[in-house]
């Protein structure tokens, strides 16, 4: 986990289509590669879990850690589209929704995921040009 400070690392279910979409969303938009990416069920996305005393067994958010700050459901996403560029920071206006508003859309989300995307037997494996921008 040491050596990666100066990055944002982006945990995420690496067996959600969903998720492993906006990992691929993420990559291509991220040109100055500041994200570092690590599935929740990883080795060291379980250390996270357990460095911030959340359970290791259920991988219901996409989170964000800056530098030690940990940000978790629409925070995370907002957050991590403001480091983008080209407009796509623009989207962290909606920030100044109400949290609670904002969490319950990302929770109905987020809980029918498997339904409405699907969900992979395994996590995504990156390939050897995007290996340097995983966790592991």
């Amino acid at each position: 986990m040491s050596g990666i400070k100066s990055k944002y690392i982006v945990l995420f279910d690496g067996v959600c289509n969903l998720c492993s979409g906006t990992v691929q969303f993420l990559l291509k938009r991220d040109k100055k590669k500041r994200l570092i990416f690590g599935s929740l069920q990883g080795k060291t996305g379980q250390e996270y879990l357990r460095k911030y005393h959340l359970p290791t067994d259920q991988f219901h958010s996409f989170m964000l850690i800056e530098g030690n700050v940990l940000y978790t459901r629409s925070t995370a996403v907002l957050r991590t589209l403001k480091y983008l560029g080209r407009g796509w920071q623009l989207l962290y206006v909606f920030i100044y929704v109400p949290q609670p508003i904002r969490d319950g859309v990302y929770k109905l989300i987020a809980t029918n995921r498997y339904k409405l995307f699907g969900k992979k037997d395994s996590c995504r494996l990156p390939t050897p040009d995007e290996r340097e921008r995983f966790l592991e």
